[in-house]
């Protein structure tokens, strides 16, 4: 395993830390609310980082969602890199990625994900019927990919559906999808055709669980990010803030408690970056993005507490910079599976036998 940046990789990263720390500021968060920020998506699309991915592979777009996560930054890049641009290059037909990615990559199409919300119904037509309660990024996206009761994947146009808006724990733009004979386009549809009736099964089975599984890692990487940006702030406010003359940074206790926050972190990294890599390479990552998912739910629950109480009292002030990581990492805890779920969705893959070697 190498984990070492490609010198694409490396700039990609380099130029979104860039951007990121310019215009995802405290001010500019501020004054989004709990919208996205159109100008800085503009800004991404521009520098040509979305499109980037399908040349960087999974972990380049880890490397670009940890620059996101310090920062907090309120646009749908993780969303639209993995359910749009990621799914349609691996899963798509050649019409399909011809036609789409251009759009995805210069963000005049934003892609979202409802997986693994409850399956949508397909009626005769190909018409979907169905509603998923919360879909992140909903409000920004022109195309939601759901999927039906067979695993299958289907890409469906916001504006042909219903859309209500709601509100998570962070500001992630969410809606209430509602699909009533709403028309849908199958990911990948003419390769389907060309099979019989239990091969296409698995031919949508294998892209649902590498889309879930591609999810699952790239978000792990966007935790990591949203952690390390919430140690940083600890770290720099624990040296500034002075107790009876001495900064608290210096006491044992505030120093084991980032230590271990620090350490989490680390875990978190490390097993993202181990299942992005084993996907670029074509190697079974199954039971990688699994343990990744879990790692960015337990530890990124732990170290977002460790940061706000490290601030002591600003820890509990809501326009902190702090506290959108913790309500980031609150999201990021639960979104595509908790801890538990996740374990025990891992040890039935290992028990059945189907386990990465």
């Amino acid at each position: 395993m190498d984990f070492t940046p490609t010198e694409e990789q490396a700039a990609a990263r380099d130029l979104a830390a860039r951007i990121f720390g310019d215009l995802s500021t405290h001010e500019r968060l501020t004054a989004a609310g709990t919208g996205s920020d159109a100008e800085l998506w503009k800004a991404l699309c521009e520098a040509g980082l979305p499109a980037a991915v399908e040349d960087i592979g999974l972990l380049g777009l880890v490397l670009l969602l940890e620059e996101q996560g310090r920062t907090t930054a309120q646009v749908p890049f993780a969303a639209s890199c993995v359910y749009g641009l990621l799914a349609v290059s691996a899963h798509g037909s050649a019409e399909q990625r011809e036609r789409l990615l251009p759009a995805i990559g210069d963000g005049t199409v934003v892609v979202t994900g409802a997986l693994p919300e409850a399956a949508v119904r397909v009626g005769g037509s190909g018409e979907l019927s169905g509603v998923v309660p919360v879909v992140p990024w909903l409000r920004d996206a022109t195309h939601v990919l759901v999927a039906d009761e067979e695993h299958g994947l289907w890409l469906v146009r916001t504006v042909d559906a219903r859309c209500e808006p709601v509100e998570l724990t962070a500001p992630w733009s969410a809606g209430r999808l509602t699909l009533d004979a709403t028309p849908g386009e199958r990911l990948g549809e003419p390769l389907s055709e060309r099979l019989s009736g239990s091969d296409a099964d698995v031919v949508g089975q294998d892209a649902y669980d590498d889309v879930l599984a591609t999810a699952r890692t790239a978000f792990a990487g966007l935790q990591a990010g949203v952690c390390a940006g919430s140690v940083a702030r600890a770290v720099d406010y624990t040296n500034t803030r002075e107790q009876f003359g001495r900064p608290l940074a210096t006491k044992q206790g505030v120093q084991l408690r980032a230590a271990d926050a620090y350490m989490d972190t680390e875990a978190i990294r490390v097993t993202a970056y181990e299942a992005a890599w084993r996907r670029d390479e074509g190697l079974d990552y199954a039971t990688h993005a699994l343990t990744a998912a879990w790692w960015a739910s337990e530890a990124g629950h732990r170290v977002v507490h460790a940061g706000q109480h490290l601030h002591g009292g600003m820890g509990a002030d809501l326009d902190h910079p702090v506290h959108r990581h913790f309500l980031w990492g609150r999201q990021l805890d639960a979104y595509l599976g908790c801890g538990s779920e996740v374990l025990q969705e891992l040890g039935a893959l290992i028990v059945d036998g189907e386990g990465d070697a």
